[in-house]
């Protein structure tokens, strides 16, 4: 049996009140007799007053009572358990990374206030699953303690995310009549699929690292980090440098404004390609360690084979690339800069950017309106200043991408060339006189070249070292067919985790959640050593945060659904009544005939 309503029960302090109105007796009546039988008729009671006496056994009494009691049934809404009913919890964790600090606080919520959503049902099926796309459920059973044990060894890392896809499978998981609960650190002030929140946070301070940078100054690489406090009062910490051999420099320190933001920098030493920033530690750990490589970005071997005219243009291009080395061999390069002779009209079967070269008399500017295509070599660039005017063409194959048109004159596309075992190689086409336009003075132009030539330094298969931020996408060209071992270290940790993934022409991955370092191999060949460090400044800051809870809405629904009512209540509201009338009869009928008895005076 369930009671719903528990407040009914302050009902039953009618009994007291009940029993204390009849130990109340009223004061006696005198009448005076002249004869001894009469005092049988008379009924014993106080003469001075009103005052406490023996209780009287009565009808009233106990009629009232039985009233009493059965008010409070009433009042209490018993129901009693359905046989074989389960209620499903589901709850979706808020993966971001920010909720680590408040993991001790959830756990003791979801110990709180999850067993009550039970209720009356018999048994109960509990799911807790992440927020984040794709993430395992975290715990799948009955028991409220396995959950929590689970909770506990549960690492969030994420950023900011959507908990919509989330609930709609937490919805479908816990059915129409089941709880969908969202735990989160911030408040939100609606949710879907009729979810709850239980938000455990609260607002605290926190300085961290946001990012970092390098240059080279006189043959050394300087780092800079940037330092964010995103609390609201003035921070103080210290900062030191760690290498992988043990020294580090001197604690150094550090003040910062509230929401103020600082740089610090020093010189990575030359005999060292790795070291570890970090600053004296506060609640949010993640944006204290910034752990940094020495960058080493992926080499491009560059052979210009062009008519003298365009040789400027490839030196020009060669200072802005970085890690561009010249060679002589067009065998051995991985990109080579040609001109387009109608004379000798063979391109070479390399990765290649193409020129026309047009000795004939330069022709009159090209009219029509200029479209480039949504591709991203050329997107969200302003082409309209550039001016061309009319030279030979270079031979279009139909398979051809047109990157770029003005009127029904393609300018620039993009040619692949389809090779075995390989990726294609390709070729950005400029199909008009450089010479004979303002390309080399436009913006566009050069962001195009980089972009092609970023586009196939990516493509190389070839090692490098970069610095990434934690959850950061990752595409890596690699060998097919050999196996990639991937081996990531947490700082935060110590823990180091190894595992092999099937070797493709490009891995798609996701830099580890914490940070650390990571580093991917295939046999011999280094593909990526890399450090990795927290960045997210929307969560690392906690100004918003706070403990509320909707959970209580759900008791109610669950009551109804896994228990029934006393189909007896009906009788017991007749019985009620007649117990009412019954009393009231008794005492009405006293009433009566104590009115009725002759007040005998034999003065008069």
């Amino acid at each position: 049996m369930f009671l719903n309503n528990p407040a009914g029960l302050w009902a039953l302090l009618g009994i007291p009140a009940i029993l204390a109105i009849h130990f109340l007796q009223r004061q006696a009546r005198v009448v005076p007799v002249s004869t001894l039988f009469l005092l049988e008729k008379t009924q014993r009671e106080s003469a001075s007053g009103r005052r406490f006496d023996r209780l009287m056994n009565s009808v009233p009494l106990w009629m009232q009572l039985l009233a009493i009691l059965l008010l409070t049934w009433l009042l209490s809404e018993p129901r009693y358990q359905k046989p074989r009913s389960t209620q499903r919890v589901a709850i979706v964790l808020d993966s971001s990374a920010s909720m680590g600090v408040f993991k001790d606080s959830l756990q003791k919520a979801i110990t709180d206030q999850i067993p009550p959503l039970r209720g009356a049902a018999s048994t109960l099926d509990l799911t807790v699953m992440e927020s984040a796309t794709g993430s395992e459920r975290i715990y799948a059973g009955s028991s409220i303690e396995e959950a929590v044990a689970a909770i506990a060894a549960w690492n969030p890392a994420a950023g900011m995310t959507d908990p919509t896809p989330a609930l709609q499978i937490a919805r479908s998981i816990a059915g129409r009549d089941g709880a969908v609960i969202y735990a989160s650190d911030t408040p939100v002030e609606a949710l879907p699929f009729d979810a709850s929140q239980l938000t455990v946070g609260e607002p605290i301070d926190n300085v961290g690292f946001t990012g970092v940078s390098f240059e080279e100054k006189e043959g050394s690489t300087v780092w800079s980090a940037v330092v964010c406090n995103h609390g609201s009062a003035k921070a103080e910490r210290t900062w030191q440098v760690r290498y992988p051999d043990g020294s580090a420099t001197e604690p150094k320190p550090l003040q910062i404004e509230p929401g103020g933001i600082t740089a610090i920098q020093a010189a990575l030493p030359s005999q060292q390609d790795r070291a570890v920033i970090t600053l004296s530690g506060d609640r949010f750990t993640l944006d204290d360690i910034l752990p940094i490589v020495r960058p080493a970005p992926k080499s491009l071997k560059l052979f210009t084979a062009t008519a003298p005219a365009f040789e400027t243009l490839a030196q020009r291009l060669t200072r802005s690339l970085e890690a561009m080395e010249t060679v002589n061999d067009a065998a051995e390069a991985d990109l080579a800069i040609v001109s387009y002779d109608p004379l000798d009209p063979a391109l070479p079967t390399s990765n290649a950017i193409v020129f026309v070269n047009d000795e004939t008399r330069p022709g009159a500017f090209l009219k029509g309106g200029i479209v480039a295509e949504d591709h991203p070599f050329v997107s969200a660039l302003n082409w309209q200043p550039l001016l061309v005017r009319e030279s030979i063409q270079l031979d279009r194959q139909t398979s051809d991408d047109v990157l770029l048109w003005q009127d029904t004159r393609p300018l620039i596309f993009l040619r692949e060339i389809a090779t075995e075992g390989r990726e294609p190689l390709r070729q950005l086409c400029f199909n008009f006189d450089l010479r004979l336009s303002n390309a080399a003075t436009q913006p566009a132009f050069i962001v195009c070249l980089h972009r092609f030539v970023e586009d196939l330094r990516t493509r190389k298969v070839a090692g490098y070292r970069a610095n990434l931020e934690t959850s950061q996408p990752l595409r890596l060209s690699a060998k097919p067919g050999e196996t990639a071992a991937i081996r990531m270290e947490n700082l935060a940790t110590g823990e180091v985790i190894t595992r092999n993934q099937p070797g493709t022409a490009t891995l798609n991955l996701t830099a580890p959640g914490s940070p650390g370092y990571l580093s991917i191999t295939q046999g011999d060949l280094t593909l990526l050593e890399s450090g990795v460090y927290f960045a997210d400044t929307r969560e690392a800051d906690f100004k918003a945060c706070a403990t509320t809870s909707t959970v209580d809405q759900s008791k109610p629904a669950s009551i109804e659904r896994h228990t029934r009512e006393d189909h007896w209540w009906r009788a017991w509201v007749v019985i009620l009544l007649a117990a009412l009338l019954i009393s009231w009869f008794y005492t009405r009928e006293r009433g009566a005939m104590e009115k009725a008895q002759p007040a005998l005076n034999p003065a008069k």
